[in-house]
């Protein structure tokens, strides 16, 4: 798995793998970049008084990892623990785990062939579906799961940090694009960048952000003129955000806009293939108060 990421990354494609898994006879996916192992059944702490939706805990090679029940996330009824599996990922720079039916097989596709969250997908945690020939694979909305688990993500989400009143005053002249397919991350992008005074075009995915792109500069005019800056996240239907951030930097009329990464998936593998691209800075969420940090530093400077 590990050298088929790499493979990845380094080609520069707008490819993705996604690792296929069932809850309740349904077929679901999770991205091969946010996964570090799947692993059997373990001994498991449980928490009293923990959220529902967390199992307990469990420790892997000296680490204490929480493992979520994510058939009762789903469901909303909790089933045996018998033969079941758990995928251990790394999201938002944290370790958590998530019980599942069954991992099946692993599918690299493009990301062209997901489509945003539809009334097939049938969850308030589904971020989109990839339509294969024998069959719909409903990708998880992680972040959404995590940021009810643990209400402290909003808050880090939601915390400004202050600056004096000539900047402020700056802040309100400048326009950034965003591209977050998760509605609840880009809704929380949106309330706290235009709290800050930013003006904010909002984007649901990295092919309407460069269609933004191309719309602002149509009739011949400077993209600094229209927008100051892009922060995006990686994993987006239609095009993700590496895809992204290639497109406009081979642009001639927009390579000189700085983009920042704002992703839940930033490991080190990501990171070089960030960089390489050409992005300003990369932040891992739920962490706005640094990505403010970086967006101050980039338009009021």
């Amino acid at each position: 798995m590990q050298d088929d990421k790499g493979i990845l990354l380094e080609s520069g494609t707008n490819e993705f793998e996604i690792i296929e898994f069932t809850v309740d006879g349904k077929f679901y996916g999770i991205n091969v970049a946010k996964v570090r192992e799947i692993i059997n059944n373990v001994k498991v702490t449980h928490l009293v008084g923990s959220h529902p939706y967390i199992e307990g805990l469990f420790t892997l090679r000296d680490k204490i990892i929480p493992l979520v029940d994510l058939t009762r996330c789903l469901t909303g009824v909790k089933q045996a623990t018998d033969n079941q599996q758990i995928i251990v990922c790394e999201i938002n720079g944290e370790m958590i785990s998530f019980r599942v039916d069954e991992v099946t097989r692993i599918y690299r596709v493009s990301w062209t062939q997901m489509e945003p969250l539809s009334d097939i997908a049938g969850s308030d945690f589904a971020v989109g579906v990839v339509k294969l020939e024998e069959k719909i694979i409903v990708l998880i909305d992680f972040e959404k799961i995590i940021s009810e688990i643990d209400p402290t993500m909003n808050k880090r989400l939601s915390t400004i940090p202050a600056v004096a009143e000539e900047m402020d005053d700056l802040r309100k002249t400048k326009t950034i694009l965003i591209a977050e397919d998760s509605r609840v991350l880009r809704e929380l992008l949106i309330r706290t960048l235009s709290a800050a005074g930013y003006h904010v075009v909002p984007n649901d995915n990295g092919l309407e952000a460069w269609d933004s792109l191309n719309k602002m500069i149509a009739d011949g005019s400077s993209i600094e003129d229209k927008v100051q800056l892009v922060i995006t996240d990686i994993e987006m239907p239609q095009m993700d955000g590496h895809h992204l951030i290639k497109k406009i930097k081979e642009d001639d009329k927009l390579k000189e806009l700085p983009v920042i990464i704002f992703s839940s998936m930033i490991s080190e593998e990501l990171r070089r293939k960030g960089q390489s691209l050409g992005a300003y800075a990369q932040i891992t969420k739920p962490e706005i108060e640094q990505l403010i940090v970086f967006v101050d530093k980039i338009l009021l400077s």
